[in-house]
């Protein structure tokens, strides 16, 4: 009887050896350089969707006006509103429980009301505290919009605010993405990183950080997706040249230059400041 016991006891230790084994596996799969990079190509789709999609509609102030908007218990303009209320909503359904995800507003979320996936967590624990949202909001609505959005009005605020949300969580999700970035890199050399990390040497991160080389070539690719995204198409194929473009292809460019690579890499030293920690 006891040795019934003690075998079962030890197929369970078995199996739970073996299923954490494996999860650690597929967390280690599920985040190498490659995976990363693949993901970071296929935010750029999403990215120069969204500049596409706000692009259809003019600046439209009055969404960002703060005396524009009437209602009760709530002080702000029309993008604020959307933002705050859709990531409420958003919480509740489960979106913030991703750790690829930064609210802009976290202060005012909520727990999730669905039951939990088992995200991989290859994170340092301090991940969770780094969010520049805040640098990311300032900069689209003060440099990004007016590179790209004609002037004028045509009375769709909500419809601008929502093409605005979806851009900015574009972006975010993208300049986050820095985190794994980072932690990935870090697996890869961690003995290039330790010193530096241990000597608080943040220039020497981003020197580290940076490969001028990568970095051209994504604002060319990110340039030349705009480019076919968003010309017009014709059924005769020798129109589609002529066609107007829906916004300035170079305006990708100057994001990813002047902003995404720059906050992402920003990110990236952030998180690996705590990485030892």
């Amino acid at each position: 009887m006891m040795m019934r016991i003690g075998f079962q006891f030890l197929i369970l230790v078995l199996i739970i050896s073996t299923t954490v084994r494996d999860r650690m596996a597929t967390a280690d799969n599920a985040y190498t350089l490659d995976t990363v990079r693949e993901a970071l190509v296929r935010q750029e789709d999403t990215i120069v969707f969204g500049l596409i999609e706000r692009a259809k509609f003019p600046f439209n102030s009055q969404t960002y006006d703060q005396k524009y908007l009437e209602i009760p218990g709530f002080c702000g303009s029309l993008i604020e509103f959307v933002v705050k209320d859709t990531e409420i909503v958003q919480a509740k359904a489960g979106r913030y429980e991703n750790p690829e995800e930064n609210a802009f507003f976290p202060e005012n979320l909520l727990s999730s009301l669905v039951p939990s996936y088992p995200f991989t967590k290859i994170l340092h624990p301090g991940a969770a505290s780094i969010n520049i949202n805040k640098s990311i909001w300032k900069i689209y609505f003060q440099d990004l919009l007016p590179l790209f959005v004609s002037s004028g009005d045509d009375g769709n605020y909500a419809q601008t605010a929502a093409s605005d949300l979806s851009l900015l969580q574009a972006i975010s999700k993208r300049v986050h993405y820095g985190k794994f970035v980072a932690e990935v890199k870090f697996r890869e050399s961690p003995q290039d990183y330790e010193p530096l990390i241990h000597a608080k040497d943040k220039e020497g991160l981003m020197k580290l950080l940076t490969f001028k080389s990568v970095e051209e070539m994504v604002k060319k690719r990110v340039e030349k997706k705009a480019t076919l995204f968003g010309q017009g198409i014709s059924l005769n194929s020798s129109d589609d040249n002529n066609g107007k473009q829906k916004f300035d292809p170079s305006v990708a460019s100057k994001l990813y230059e002047k902003w995404v690579i720059p906050l992402t890499k920003e990110v990236q030293v952030e998180y690996l400041l705590q990485r030892l920690d």
